[in-house]
């Protein structure tokens, strides 16, 4: 499998690590670097640290606890996404179409907006700027209608 740059600054890591423990001469330290930036699979990293421990050792006279091992040696691990919750993007597009359905979709704007942010502080899923947004939308749409009728009903109370 081929390398990565972090795959490489890890073994670089290793490196440091073991050449700081006095593991590696300077000389065969700097061939070490020099190969493991040139590294282009696993295979060829794994060569270049397998003689060196992948983390701090423990000293029985200094430490009689277990060290624990410093995040630079670990595993890269992947954060996990949370997903975005419907009702906020369902919220964000009724809101952006209120202006071509004149209006007719801010009501399900503004009830898919609060429904949406009540799931997402209760899940912790993403999309709440989407929620808010379509809140905003939906409540510009429904007191664009507002001040329509009420012009509408002053219009009609001035005209004898």
């Amino acid at each position: 499998m081929r390398a990565s740059h972090a795959d490489r600054e890890r073994a670089v890591d290793v490196l440091k690590a073991g050449f700081a423990e006095g593991r590696l001469g300077q000389p065969e330290y700097e061939q070490r670097i020099a190969r493991a930036y040139q590294a282009q699979t696993h295979a060829e990293l794994q060569m270049l640290v397998a003689d060196l421990p992948q983390g701090p050792v423990p000293q029985a006279q200094f430490a009689p606890r277990p060290v624990a091992v410093p995040t630079t040696f670990l595993p890269m691990q992947m954060p996990m996404v949370q997903p975005t919750n419907g009702s906020a993007t369902g919220a964000l597009v009724c809101g952006l179409l209120a202006p071509v359905t004149w209006g007719v979709s801010s009501i399900p704007a503004v009830i898919l907006g609060h429904k949406a942010r009540a799931e997402i502080r209760r899940t912790g899923e993403r999309g709440d700027g989407q929620a808010v947004a379509g809140l905003v939308l939906g409540w510009l749409g429904i007191g664009a209608w507002a001040l329509f009728i009420l012009v509408m009903a002053l219009v009609a109370v001035v005209r004898p």
